[in-house]
Parts: C-alpha cells; sequence; structure tokens
C-alpha cells in the first residue's frame, strides 16, 4: 500500500497559476523516475475533464487512464504552495499531491487522506506548516473515530470456551480492516479485565490499523477464572478514540444495566446503549460499482453534486467493508470509501425522498456516473432465484469409459459395483415427552458408543484407532448434548433434535474454510447419520457374498472400517478427497480407493464389472476383456513385487550402478517408531511435531515434549531423526491457539512464519529437541520458510540455544515448500545444512491447485515439469554445496516418481512405513545413470501425464 513520507514532500513552491503548477508537479514525477515525459500532456488532459480540486486546500493533480502506459511506478509526490494557487472556481490550493498510479493502488491511500479532511479547514494549517513532518501530522494525525457499528456486534455466538469467543471478537475486528492477521494472538497473550455482570474487557494497541470496538455474546453461558461470562467487548485500541465510550460503559454498569447489552435481542440495541453508529431505518438499494477505477474523483463528484440535488439526506456505504455510511453529498467522504470496481454499494435515504432519490442514484452509478462503464458480469441472488431451475440429467458413463479422479488408497480391485444409495429416514418431527426422548436418544447412542469402542479394539492400524476414538469423542461432546436437550425440551423428537444439531455443527465447521475442520465436519456426519439410523431402526443394505466395488456417494470411516477386505475389492465414490479419515482408513485396510469421480457414478447399474486403479486415480466401466486381462497380469505382478520387497526390506537401496539412497519414514508420534524401524526405515525423515501438541489440551511443556522427542531417538536407536519444528497456522490451527481468519490461510500466516510471532513456543520447542539430542544424530528442520530472513532469525535461535544445550551430531535446515525457497536456493545452500522438500505444499503453491480441492486435486500433481524445475534447482544448488537434499511428500512414495527423483539428485526420500519396502525395491531396480536420463527428458516435458507416460514407458 502507498504511504505518505517527509521524503515525498516538497516544501515552499511558487506557482503563478493551475498550468505552472502541475509542470511542477510533472517535473517532480518525472525527476524521480515515476513517470515518463509526456505524463504533464495527462494531468493537463484530466484537469480539462473536471478539476481535481478534493476541498480543504488539497488537490490531487493525476494523469487519464490513457497515460498509465507513462507510469513506471506507482508512487505519490506532494508540494505544498504557501502563497497558493488558484484551481478554478474561487478555490485555492495550498497542497498539491501528484499521483502516478497503474491501476488503482493510490485509492486506498486517498480513502486514509480524505479522512483527516474533516469538516474543519485545513487550508490555512497547510499553508503555515514549515516542515514536511508538520505538514504529514496535519494530513495523518486528525483523531480516527472508533469503528462500532453493527457489523461489529454479533451474538448468540456457539462457542466453546472463553479462548474462542475472544477469537470471533478479533476476527469482528479483522474483517473490518481494523487490525492485522496477527490481532487475535496479541489478545489472547493480555489479561481479560472483569468489568462486572459477566461483562469482560479485552484490548490491544498491537497490529491496529484503526480504532475498532466489537462486542460478542456467547450462545449459552460460559465461565472464565471462575467468573460468569455474559460478553465481550475486544478493542483494538489506538489513541483516545474510545475513552468517550468507555466512560459511557462504566457509566452504564455503575447503574447496573448491564444486562441491556447481554440480553440485547439485535445489534441495534447495543448500539443504542453504547452510542454506537445506529443504521437509520431509511429505505435502500443496492448497486454495484461498473466503473472501470473504481470511485475516483470525477464519479464521486457527479454523485455528490445529484445527491445535492434532493432536500433530504443520502448515504452510501460498501457492504462487507466495516465502514459506517458517508453522506453522499461530501465528496470527500465519498471518496474516502475507497470503492473499487466490483464492490456493491448500498444506498440509503431519508423516507421523505426515497422514492425519488433512489431510483435516480441507482441509475445514475449504474450508468457511470458521467464515465464509459462495461457492466459486470454478476448476477444477484434475487435474480438467480427467479431463474427457472431446470435439473441437469446426469448419466451413467459408457461402457469402456475412463475416469479421472482421486487416488486415495493403491492398489488395483476388479469386481461388480455394488452401488448404495444415501439411507432414508423417516421420523416424527414431535416427540412423546422430553423424557421419553431422551431415553430413546441416550440408547441409540449408548448403542453406538459399544459398536465405535469395538472398532477401536479390533483397528490393527493406530490411524483407524485414532479416528475412532475421535468419533467416541464426539458422541461425549456436552456442547452437542446440551443442544439436543434444549430442542427436546422445546417438543421435537430425538431423531428431528439429533438431526438439526449434528448438521448445525456440521455447517459451522465447513464455514470456516479449514480443510482439516472440514474433514470433521463429515466425521460428525457419520457418527450423526448412525444414531440415526439406530434411532430409525433402519440397517445397512446387504452387500453381496461375492467380492464386489462399494460404490458410493461419499463413505464414511464407519462405512469402511466394517469392510471385509476379503469381500470389498476396491471403493469408488462421487465425492471426497485423498485426505478424508475415509481414505485414510481404506489406505490402512488395503483396500484400493478412488474418490472424486462425480456424480455419474452413482448412475452406474450394479452388478456392472469396474476396474480401479488406487494408484493413478483410475475407474474404468464395463472395460474390455484385454483390459481386465492386463490389469490382472499387473496386480499380480505388483503382489509380488511387493512380497519380494519385504523381504529385502532392512537392506540399503542402491542402484544397479552403486549409488545409495537413503529411505526413512514420515511419522507423527514416538508410538510409529517401532513399526517404522521394523519396515526397514534408516531413520526418519520427517516427525510432524504439530501432532504433539494436537495430543494435549494445553501447549505440551518443555518436559513433556523432551520426553516424546526422546522416546523417538532412542527407538531409532542411533538412526537420524529429521523434526519438522511446528507447523500450524490458519490451515490447520491448535484449538487451544485462536488464530485470527483468514481470506486464504494457505497463504497466511503458518509455520515458521507463526511460530516467529510466538518466539516463547518455538525457544520451548527447540530447547526439549536439543536436550533429547544430546549423543544422537538430530536434524532440526524449519516449515514454510519464504525468505532467507525467516530462515536465518530461526538458525539463529538455534544456535544461541545451542550453547545452553550443547549437541554434538546437529544439523539445521528447512522445507522447500514455497517456490521462493527453491529460487532462493543458491542463497541458501551456502547457509543451511540440508532441504528437505515438501512436494505436497510446493505443488499446489507453484501450480496454484489446492491439494484438497474436489475438482482440482486430480491435477495438482507433483510430477508436473513445473515442480520437478523448482527441485532441480534445488538439488544442483544444494549438491554445489555439499549439501543434502530430501523428499518427505507423497511424491517420494510414488512408483513412478522415485526414478525422476533419484535421476534428480534427490538423497534422501521419507515415506510413510507401509512404503518402505516398496521405494527401496523401486530404487534398486534403477541405473543412476538411466535415471538421470530419464529426469532430464521429464524437466524438458509439457505435462505431469506426458512425464508418467514417460516412466512408464522407459
Amino acid at each position: 500500500m502507498l504511504e505518505l513520507t517527509s521524503e515525498q514532500i516538497s516544501m515552499g513552491q511558487a506557482a503563478a497559476d493551475k498550468p505552472a503548477a502541475l509542470r511542477l508537479m510533472a517535473d517532480r514525477l518525472v525527476a524521480d523516475g515515476l513517470v515518463a515525459e509526456g505524463y504533464l500532456q495527462g494531468l493537463q488532459d484530466r484537469e480539462a475533464q473536471g478539476s481535481t480540486y478534493l476541498g480543504q486546500g488539497i488537490a490531487i493533480p493525476h494523469g487519464t487512464p490513457a497515460t498509465r502506459d507513462q507510469v513506471f511506478t506507482t508512487g505519490v509526490r506532494l508540494l505544498q504552495f504557501p502563497e497558493g494557487v488558484d484551481w478554478g472556481d474561487g478555490q485555492r490550493v495550498y497542497l498539491a499531491i501528484g499521483i502516478a498510479a497503474k491501476s488503482d493502488e493510490h485509492l486506498r491511500l486517498l480513502q486514509l487522506l480524505t479522512r483527516a479532511l474533516g469538516e474543519t479547514d485545513l487550508g490555512e494549517a497547510l499553508r503555515r506548516a514549515s516542515t514536511p513532518d508538520a505538514l504529514l501530522k496535519l494530513l495523518q494525525g486528525a483523531p480516527q473515530a472508533l469503528a462500532l457499528d453493527a457489523q461489529m456486534v454479533s451474538l448468540s455466538l456457539p462457542v466453546d470456551d472463553f479462548e474462542e469467543l475472544v477469537w470471533r471478537g478479533a476476527r469482528l475486528l479483522r474483517q473490518a480492516e481494523c487490525v492485522g492477521s496477527g490481532f487475535a494472538g496479541q489478545l489472547q497473550q493480555m489479561a481479560p479485565l472483569p468489568l462486572g455482570e459477566g461483562l469482560w474487557w479485552l484490548h490491544s494497541e498491537q497490529g491496529v490499523g484503526r480504532p475498532g470496538l466489537a462486542f460478542v455474546t456467547p450462545e449459552r453461558p460460559l465461565t472464565y477464572q471462575d467468573q460468569a461470562v455474559n460478553g465481550l467487548f475486544c478493542l483494538a485500541s489506538l489513541g483516545e478514540a474510545h475513552e468517550a465510550l468507555l466512560e459511557r460503559l462504566c457509566a452504564l454498569l455503575i447503574a447496573g444495566r448491564g444486562e441491556e447489552l447481554f440480553h440485547a435481542a439485535n445489534s441495534r440495541a447495543v448500539l443504542e446503549v453504547l452510542g454506537g453508529d445506529i443504521p437509520p431505518d431509511w429505505p435502500s438499494a443496492q448497486v454495484t460499482l461498473a466503473n472501470a477505477h473504481g470511485l475516483h474523483a470525477r464519479p464521486a463528484k457527479e454523485l455528490a453534486q445529484l445527491a445535492k440535488g434532493f432536500d433530504g439526506e443520502v448515504q452510501v456505504r460498501v457492504l462487507g467493508s466495516g465502514e459506517a455510511p458517508v453522506s453522499a453529498k461530501s465528496l470527500s467522504r465519498l471518496l474516502s470509501l475507497g470503492a473499487r470496481r466490483g464492490q456493491v454499494l448500498e444506498v440509503a435515504a431519508e423516507p421523505t425522498i426515497a422514492e425519488q432519490a433512489l431510483p435516480a442514484l441507482i441509475a445514475a452509478i449504474e450508468q457511470g456516473l458521467g464515465e464509459e462503464v462495461e457492466p459486470l458480469p454478476l448476477v444477484t441472488p434475487e435474480q438467480l432465484a427467479s431463474v427457472p431451475s431446470t435439473p441437469v440429467q446426469v448419466e451413467a458413463p459408457a461402457a469402456g469409459t475412463t475416469l479421472r479422479a482421486v487416488a486415495a488408497a493403491p492398489g488395483i480391485a476388479i469386481g461388480p459395483a455394488h452401488v448404495e444409495g444415501p439411507q432414508q429416514f423417516d421420523y416424527p418431527a414431535k416427540g412423546e415427552s422430553a423424557a421419553a426422548e431422551r431415553q430413546h436418544l441416550e440408547a441409540a447412542i449408548g448403542a453406538i458408543r459399544i459398536d465405535i469402542q469395538q472398532l477401536v479394539e479390533r483397528g490393527a492400524a493406530q490411524s483407524i484407532r485414532d479416528i475412532f476414538i475421535t468419533h467416541l469423542e464426539m458422541l461425549d461432546d456436552p456442547a452437542l448434548i446440551d443442544e439436543v436437550s434444549l430442542r427436546l425440551r422445546q417438543g421435537d423428537s430425538a431423531a428431528a433434535a439429533w438431526v438439526a444439531v449434528i448438521e448445525s455443527a456440521a455447517q459451522r465447521q465447513e464455514a470456516l474454510h479449514d480443510a482439516l475442520l472440514a474433514e470433521r465436519a463429515a466425521d460428525l456426519r457419520d457418527i450423526g447419520r448412525r444414531v440415526l439410523a439406530q434411532l430409525c431402526g433402519v440397517e445397512a443394505s446387504r452387500a453381496p457374498d461375492e467380492p464386489y466395488v462399494l460404490v458410493m456417494d461419499e463413505v464414511g470411516p464407519s462405512d469402511v472400517a466394517r469392510l471385509d477386505p476379503a469381500r470389498v475389492a476396491g471403493i469408488l465414490t462421487a465425492r471426497g478427497g485423498a485426505t478424508a479419515h475415509s481414505a485414510i482408513v481404506a489406505r490402512a485396510l488395503g483396500i484400493p480407493a478412488v474418490v472424486g469421480a462425480g456424480e455419474a457414478v452413482l448412475r452406474i447399474a450394479s452388478g456392472t464389472v469396474l476396474l480401479l486403479d488406487g494408484q493413478r486415480g483410475q475407474a474404468t466401466v464395463a472395460p474390455t476383456q484385454e483390459a481386465l486381462a492386463r490389469a490382472r497380469t499387473e496386480r499380480d505382478q505388483r503382489a509380488a513385487r511387493l512380497a519380494a520387497a519385504a523381504e529385502r526390506r532392512h537392506e540399503p537401496a542402491v542402484t544397479l550402478d552403486g549409488h545409495a539412497v537413503e529411505v526413512c519414514a514420515n511419522i507423527g508420534e514416538a508410538a510409529a517408531v517401532a513399526k517404522a524401524v521394523e519396515q526397514g526405515a534408516e531413520g526418519v525423515g520427517l516427525l510432524r511435531t504439530e501432532l504433539i501438541f494436537m495430543a494435549h489440551p494445553q501447549a505440551p511443556d518443555q518436559a513433556t515434549q523432551r520426553a516424546e522427542y526422546q522416546r523417538v531417538l532412542d527407538g531409532l536407536e542411533g538412526r537420524p531423526l529429521v523434526v519438522r519444528t511446528l507447523d500450524v497456522g490458519g490451515d490447520k490451527p491448535l484449538p487451544y491457539w485462536p488464530i485470527a481468519a483468514e481470506e486464504n490461510p494457505f497463504l497466511g500466516v503458518r509455520g515458521i512464519r507463526l511460530t516467529l510471532q510466538r518466539p516463547d513456543v518455538m525457544e520451548t520447542q527447540l530447547r526439549a529437541l536439543l536436550q533429547a539430542g544430546q549423543g544422537h544424530p538430530l536434524r532440526i528442520m524449519f516449515p514454510m520458510v519464504a525468505t532467507v530472513e525467516e530462515w536465518r532469525l530461526g538458525r539463529d535461535m538455534v544456535q544461541r540455544l545451542r550453547l545452553e544445550h550443547p549437541v554434538d551430531d546437529l544439523q539445521v535446515g528447512i522445507m522447500i515448500e514455497v517456490p521462493s525457497a527453491a529460487l532462493l536456493a543458491p542463497v541458501l545452500a551456502a547457509e543451511v545444512d540440508f532441504f528437505s522438500i515438501g512436494t505436497n505444499d510446493l505443488t499446489q503453491y507453484t501450480l496454484a491447485m489446492d491439494r484438497g480441492h474436489p475438482t482440482l486435486s486430480a491435477q495438482a500433481d507433483g510430477l508436473h515439469p513445473a515442480v520437478l524445475q523448482l527441485i532441480d534447482i534445488t538439488v544442483r544448488a544444494a549438491h554445489a554445496h555439499g549439501k543434502w537434499v530430501g523428499v518427505c511428500g507423497e511424491l517420494a512414495a510414488d512408483p513412478l516418481a522415485v526414478p525422476v527423483l533419484v535421476g534428480l539428485g534427490v538423497d534422501e526420500l521419507s515415506v510413510s512405513a507401509r512404503s518402505i519396502a516398496e521405494v527401496k525395491a523401486g530404487v534398486r531396480a534403477l541405473t543412476l545413470s538411466n535415471a538421470q536420463a530419464l529426469a532430464r527428458q521429464a524437466l524438458v516435458s509439457a505435462s505431469a501425464g506426458d512425464v508418467r507416460a514417460l516412466v512408464e514407458n522407459a
């Protein structure tokens, strides 16, 4: 964002008239390298179209859209004219702010600038300012009003604890652009102040852009420090903007009127009590702004003049901005909105003039306010609702069709389709009595609890047990039970109450736009469906006795766990992703699975032969006999290869021409070490420490962490351990560490960005690692490093702590997950001890494809040549400095990727324990020279598909 600085200001200038002032401004912009020589003509043309006088002795000369190609760099320059310059129409300018803008980068600057104008006369003060700093203070120093309007109040929030209530309050401030993304974390470190009557106050000055106050209340009573929590004020403090409101609030509480706030029925009632900006009950209309450069000076002037023609007040605001409405009759206030093309304006008018004013103003905005506009291809919800919906008839795929979907569990499956549609439940809306319905519900939950407990006990893999332990915790969630009980007391039947509460909870999880929480939503629906089936007496459909391929819309973890791998050849679903719990269970049970294939698979007739390739993510409908024969041969060969690989799993991975590649395991806890070593791991190439943090109700202390790391190191018996420091953030938050909501958490504060903001957490983890690491080969790596500065901050912390906790065999490196880190590898390689490439994130950031996206995940392929180019850059840079490179992402376990990675020179492959033997066998089947030749061809291929075809045909 552009900012005003003293270096941009030229004091004490003189100009005989406006043309002379424009020439001075053009000369300054040219001299500073912002624009080309011809920009003066653009300034003159713009003035000919309409005066750029802003008000209060300020003008904002700038070029026309036609001169934007003459702008080298967006910027502003300020010229002070103490004697003033006649700008026409009796307007005298004491400060000219010249703008060189390539697009609309300057609008936010103008928005901030025009807030300083207010109603007082700045002209004389600008004329008399003697220094650049004094002038800046005039422009920026006007006190900002406290933001407090209907969008800053949120009542009856479904939160579980005080910390979540704090996070929701901070989120409102963030949405109103009062604070930055780290504000929630700052609030969590402050001591809340009890005001009485269950009201609390919390504030911070860190990361505040403008002052604002949010008020939030919980849906049900909470306690904090053994005191009631009925409501919370979250203040983004800046200057004295809040003092008047705080005095009003204190007087309110002294008078014993606190309940008027936390018992308020709506936000308007809260604002009436606090004296905030109350939205007037005026008629309003909405319109999308279509002007190419937003509501800049010329269209804003047209709107202001039109509004002045009505004998009554007209207000305008930008929907969703968090800003209060402004008078449409004030040019400076309209400019302060900073409205951009595509944003929706809400125009409100006093009832006495609304009938005439609103249609005229809306029409003028739609027509461009004096500018030619290109209409936006937007359709309002009302328009969408008025369009007759014609359901699209989805047909079953034709015989011989091969569907490309998401590979969820490897292996080849052949068998007749057994299509299971969604279960149908019939239940009354109202129940007999609250007591009777509660008894029905408790009986159903009890039966399902026993059923899930049996799944936990039978679970052969820890991953399966962990999922169903989580399901047990969901069944016993007191918040869910309380909500259901409330509905039962209101007369709902047990089934109706249970369905409503589960669906509401699942939708709340999905609304947070977080991949891990979305998986929790799927789990909620899974246990919800099972309890509902128990309540309604609905049994699952009977499956065929012979081996079959299960086809469903979306399969739940409990569905998979009940399957008999001897009878279920494979799983094909219309929806779902490779990271869902159902996919994890399928992989653990060894059932090939292809998910997210689309609704058409549900139209496949039961009994149709299906061929699934869980490695490639493909499903073939009614394949030919030749295709089936090839698949059976490949399946048998794969089974033989895996059996032979398992026999040699403890042998090193050495190519036919003597090149060794280390094969290690990815794990998340100490309990997994023994299995990894038994499967042939030569070390741990990735310990995901966030799983240790997630296993505790609060951040584990140094002793707890040290004990966990010690168990991992002891279990490795001298083999190396590569530890990833805490990798959480908006994409995978910790329940006890609320993180402000981000528009895109994958591009937000996560990994090392977050831990550097909490050095206490990072230091505790590093101390625990160093204490446990003495006498062991320990490798520490930082996740999500994007800049050299981030690496150095992490490294310096390790070096400082190492003086207190010496470790003889210690290496410190980074994960290459961000393209910028790969491109900086030649610089970083001189300083790090190693690189570990996280291909999952590197792929999605390189291709701009979310690997969990239901329709794009299949295309987010790590064998894309663009990703391989970044791996190549990383390896070359590391080897040039004598450093090693590992790959710890899913690509390392892909049989088609192993030859390419070896050919690129990767020194270590870290995979799940079950893949170690197969990866080692794959390396042993190669020669380094052939792999290098293959890698060279892969780097110049056009697509991931071409690379896969290249390897398959090699």
